[in-house]
């Protein structure tokens, strides 16, 4: 069963212009994979075949600290 909190960042959006090369703590691998797919929410991503549950939780913390942080309606 899905927490509250995984529901909710499901409908997280990611910008289109995401430069995953910004986001450190990202491996290589992942940075190519979501540069490669480009999805378009944190649903999307976690996904991604390779995208470790790690990397999806880095990238929210990053997005938080940039302010891009936004949820689809």
């Amino acid at each position: 069963m899905r927490s509250k909190s995984s529901w909710r960042n499901e409908n997280t959006l990611l910008p289109a212009t995401l430069d995953y090369r910004q986001v450190s703590g990202l491996s290589n691998e992942v940075i190519a994979k979501l540069n490669d797919h480009k999805p378009a929410s944190i649903g999307q991503a976690s996904r991604i075949s390779g995208v470790t549950p790690a990397a999806i939780s880095i990238l929210l913390v990053w997005l938080k600290k940039q302010g891009m942080l936004r949820r689809s309606a």
